[in-house]
């Protein structure tokens, strides 16, 4: 088997404010679209990203350790960024940190099931060749 994408859930009434963040904010484009799902894969990379419709309200008290991450210089700063983009369109969001080489942005009325982190690349040099 090979790998080929993950799947996230986002609350349906803010799943196109989402979906447009990642592919205006974030430079994703758009695979494929169903009436509940969304493809999208940001260019460069081979993994793709699925998000589904969800109608639940319930999130897992540990929900902060399910991400869709992110590599960047300015972690924070980036995240601070989407987040204004974010509340500017009506969802409340914030910043939290891991660390101080890693952060995540939440925003609860929309993110069922995961956060979106951001890293410094030195987090992501394993040493192993894949």
């Amino acid at each position: 088997m090979k790998f080929n994408h993950m799947a996230q859930r986002v609350a349906q009434r803010h799943f196109d404010k989402v979906v447009q963040m990642f592919l205006g904010e974030l430079g994703f484009v758009l695979l494929r679209r169903t009436e509940r799902a969304v493809w999208m894969r940001q260019p460069g990379t081979n993994v793709d990203l699925q998000f589904n419709q969800s109608q639940t309200s319930h999130r897992d008290a540990d929900k902060r350790a399910s991400q869709v991450s992110f590599l960047s210089d300015t972690p924070r700063q980036d995240l601070e960024n989407l987040a204004a983009w974010l509340r500017s369109g009506g969802i409340e969001a914030s910043v939290g940190s891991y660390s101080d080489r890693e952060f995540y942005l939440d925003a609860p009325e929309a993110f069922v099931d995961f956060v979106v982190e951001a890293m410094l690349p030195e987090l992501a040099d394993y040493g192993v060749e894949a």
